[in-house]
């Protein structure tokens, strides 16, 4: 009976702690951003044309979001036009082992999602 009760805690406390990390890294565009990062620091416009698809308007959202959740951060450099930097955090950087894991996976799905097409439109011939 208690051997039960700790899995249900367990589960319980997996449960929560995925709930907060999904709260952190909601959205389409958290994981790309941070996925960028942590290979270099970039600027604001490097950001917008790496990471397809996302406004302006999303990313200064979604940098402002990640700042305050203290996984990256932002540098006002000093040159003229005045540029922004941003780069991860120490604290980030715990996060690319997550980011080469999803990307692995997302890897093995679309392939394996791609061949089960070609197996689909094969067997239909």
């Amino acid at each position: 009976m208690k051997k039960e009760f700790n899995l249900v805690k367990d589960c319980s406390q997996k449960i929560l702690a995925i709930s907060d990390t999904m709260e952190i890294l909601n959205g389409k565009w958290k994981m790309s951003i941070i996925a960028c990062l942590c290979y270099k620091p970039m600027r604001y416009s490097e950001l917008l044309k790496e990471v397809t698809g996302i406004s302006g308007k999303m990313l200064s959202r979604e940098l402002k979001d990640l700042e305050i959740n203290e996984l990256i951060e932002r540098h006002v450099l000093n040159t003229s036009p005045v540029a922004v930097e941003y780069q991860i955090t120490d604290y980030g950087k715990s996060l690319k082992q997550l980011t080469n894991t999803i990307a692995d996976w997302g890897f093995i799905h679309r392939q394996r999602i791609i061949s089960g097409m070609k197996k689909t439109t094969n067997s239909k011939s």
